[in-house]
């Protein structure tokens, strides 16, 4: 690249003198058709005879996309800025430069248009297909419009594609493929948001032409076969109607639509019509001074020919959502061929032909679609829609009234208006590969890397921002190139969910990161638990188990859903020992003789549990439910150990009787010797933050509540919230029913996130 020549060239021309401060010596203010001369002149010593990678004269490009925006009203700083633009890429350091020569503003625009060039060729080099190259332009067009947080932006990228578009026409040179797919995806549409016309279809054509020539040429050939005859018909239609008006004292003009190629040619294919029968090829545009004027216009119309039934729309009773105006209906001519005729103001009519009244859903799909087009996001249209109110308009306006040669207006403010902070809630940013990606504000190249894939999230551990490396908290911006590094196993970070660090802004992120935590507690949860029942298999000499098997004999859908049970300290081992052993034979009459207690006539039974029908026999509460009054029981004999007792909804209580019927017997509390109140031991489990000095404020409650704790057992892990402790509590208690208000104690203290019975 020439840069170093081209830069002292520059700093030789004579267009501009630079002070010592650093400001342009400009022509006096007012003189504002002056700054597409200066700029042209500063330049064409930089772009005459460069190529750009169209093929196109830099400078003959320049000079093409100047006149079309002159063409739909631009100011003489935006020409300016078409010159300015492809200088750019001449100079060492184009922003300093051109602001020096032009103004800061200028220099923006200039920054913020190259940036999105070299944008729209990476996304164009990148190959998609099907649903996903579909995406990518929905995304693109997006992108397109958040990133140009300055609309004069793009204007001129608009007002470029045409104008390339026009160089492959004039020159019968083969248009690119990618470059005119683009031409038809992107910037048609993206004319089309923003309401410019006479680009929005011009792009559209010839697209069409280069994309389909042989479609081009077949519609081509239907409008030239009848030209002239229908030429006659519309012109003899539009001075009779002319006239008609004129007699009636409504003052209007009548013109004839414009015909595009590439709407006929999509209404005969969504449609399904003839070539006769697209309402594009006879079409009338009747412009009046007022609204009562398009009524009075409307009746005049229908007077004069037959109305064709369910074609008529009144979109200004009723305007579109995007405030389109007109009065719509379709008449047959003399010759019965069907016209269509548009009736609006003048107001109306620079409405929808400058900007405001952009009707992509309408135009683009309608409500179902067609000709193989999809609607786009109606959340993000009508977000669009109302930021481009007028905007357009308005910024064509106020830089021809009130912008300086320096680029600013009267009042010294910045020129441009904003429509990005209607975007400010999301950016755009590429993968190496140059697909577009999503992003909602702030994030980082950790929610990049999850939004790409899930896995691609969880083994981040680098990355690139436009080649160079950032921290992973780093805020990425619209239109960065993100690459991450991976490693080929591992897993998120836990420091990923602190807040105050700010890896992750987005919840989608937030949410895989703890699913995948989630994930890994059960593993380990898991693990313990068949590390468990390996155990008691050895011991018990039943390794040749199969371990799916058992799991299906005791209640459960695979082996690794026993095991968590087992791993949470949710489900005895001994029922799994009791299943594996030969079946015991029903207590004999033997069996409880020996199994009797002698004592004191009229004492209740040890515990204070009485066995109904045997009631010196021993008996023991379970462990696994720690049952205490008034808990609904039942009784389960065992060989050697007398009678189990369990509460009644115990899950080891239920298996064991599932399996061995026989085996249960009825139980109820007994009433305590001596009016002595009898201690029962029962499990408490509290979850809560882990934090310091939360073991003693609960133990506080209980001994505030004269309630013995005999035993603890605590957990801690950490999480998002800093870490979590699990806590067993084996408190005495004469009577369950009073436990219920010491855990509602407990729930208040701070930290305390459940209590429970286990």
């Amino acid at each position: 690249m020439k840069t170093g020549v081209l830069a002292a060239r520059t700093n030789a021309a004579p267009i501009v003198r630079l002070t010592d401060a650093g400001a342009a010596d400009t022509p006096a203010d007012g003189d504002n058709e002056s700054q597409a001369a200066r700029a042209r002149a500063f330049a064409e010593p930089l772009l005459a005879g460069q190529p750009l990678d169209t093929g196109e004269d830099a400078l003959e490009h320049a000079d093409g996309v100047s006149e079309i925006l002159e063409g739909i009203g631009a100011a003489p700083s935006m020409r300016a800025a078409a010159y300015l633009v492809y200088a750019g890429d001449y100079l060492q350091k184009p922003e300093e430069v051109v602001a020096k020569a032009f103004g800061v503003s200028q220099a923006g625009l200039v920054m913020h248009t190259r940036k999105l060039v070299q944008i729209q060729r990476a996304a164009r080099e990148a190959q998609f297909e099907g649903e996903q190259r579909a995406q990518q332009t929905e995304r693109v067009r997006k992108m397109l419009l958040a990133f140009s947080r300055d609309l004069r932006v793009v204007l001129l990228r608009l007002a470029s594609r045409l104008q390339t578009l026009r160089h492959f026409a004039a020159s019968k040179q083969p248009c690119p493929e990618p470059l005119a797919r683009e031409s038809m995806q992107v910037f048609a549409p993206l004319a089309n948001r923003l309401g410019i016309w006479q680009i929005k279809w011009e792009i559209e054509d010839l697209a069409f032409r280069f994309l389909e020539p042989e479609k081009y040429k077949t519609v081509a050939r239907l409008l030239d076969e009848k030209r002239v005859e229908r030429v006659q018909h519309v012109e003899a239609f539009r001075r009779r109607l002319a006239e008609q008006l004129r007699k009636h004292g409504i003052t209007a003009e009548v013109q004839g639509r414009p015909k595009h190629l590439y709407s006929i040619w999509k209404k005969m294919q969504g449609k399904s019509l003839d070539f006769d029968r697209v309402l594009d090829v006879r079409a009338m545009r009747v412009i009046v001074s007022s609204v009562p004027d398009c009524y009075a216009a409307l009746s005049r119309v229908h007077e004069l020919m037959p109305p064709v039934a369910d074609e008529f729309d009144d979109y200004i009773a009723r305007p579109k959502p995007n405030g389109y105006q007109s009065l719509h209906t379709v008449v047959l001519d003399d010759t019965g061929r069907p016209v269509e005729v548009q009736i609006r103001t003048q107001a109306m009519h620079d409405h929808a032909e400058h900007g405001v009244a952009a009707h992509w859903a309408y135009k683009e799909a309608g409500v179902k679609g067609y000709a193989g087009v999809v609607a786009a996001d109606s959340d993000f249209d009508a977000q669009l829609a109302e930021a481009r109110k007028g905007v357009l308009r308005q910024l064509l306006a106020w830089e021809r009234d009130f912008v300086g040669q320096d680029g600013e207006s009267a009042s010294g403010a910045m020129t441009g208006i904003d429509v990005g902070a209607t975007f400010d809630d999301r950016i755009y940013v590429f993968t190496p590969q140059a697909a577009v990606v999503e992003l909602a504000a702030g994030a980082t190249p950790i929610d990049f890397a999850y939004a790409v894939h899930t896995d691609l999230g969880h083994r981040c551990r680098g990355a690139k921002v436009d080649g160079a490396m950032v921290p992973l908290n780093t805020a990425l911006q619209n239109g960065q190139t993100v690459e991450v590094t991976v490693t080929k196993e591992g897993g998120p970070s836990m420091d990923w969910l602190n807040g105050d660090l700010g890896y992750l802004q987005s919840p989608r992120s937030k949410a895989k990161v703890r699913a995948w935590f989630n994930v890994k507690a059960q593993a380990e949860t898991i693990a313990r638990g068949r590390e468990a029942v390996e155990k008691l298999l050895q011991r018990i000499g039943k390794t040749a188990v199969k371990l799916d098997d058992l799991a299906g004999q005791l209640g459960f859908r695979q082996a690794d859903a026993l095991f968590e049970v087992v791993g949470k300290d949710e489900f005895s081992l001994r029922n799994i020992e009791t299943l594996l052993k030969p079946p015991e034979p029903a207590p004999s009459v033997d069996e409880v003789i020996v199994l009797r207690k002698g004592r004191p006539e009229g004492e209740s039974p040890k515990g204070g549990v009485l066995v109904v029908g045997v009631e010196s026999l021993l008996t023991t509460l379970s462990r696994c439910c720690r049952p205490a009054p008034p808990d609904a029981i039942g009784g389960y004999v065992t060989r050697g150990k007398g009678v189990a007792i369990h509460r009644s909804g115990c899950s080891n209580f239920k298996q064991m009787a599932l399996r061995s019927p026989e085996r249960v017997i009825g139980v109820a509390w007994g009433v305590p010797r001596g009016g002595k109140e009898a201690l029962y031991p029962v499990d408490v489990v509290v979850e809560a933050s882990d934090r310091q000095g939360l073991l003693r404020d609960i133990s506080e409650v209980f001994s505030k509540e004269r309630m013995n704790v005999t035993g603890v057992k605590t957990q801690s892990f950490k999480d998002a919230g800093g870490g979590t402790a699990w806590m067993t509590f084996t408190v005495e208690v004469t009577d369950a029913a009073r436990l219920a208000h010491v855990l509602s104690v407990v729930g208040q203290v701070g930290g305390v996130r459940s209590v429970r019975r286990k």
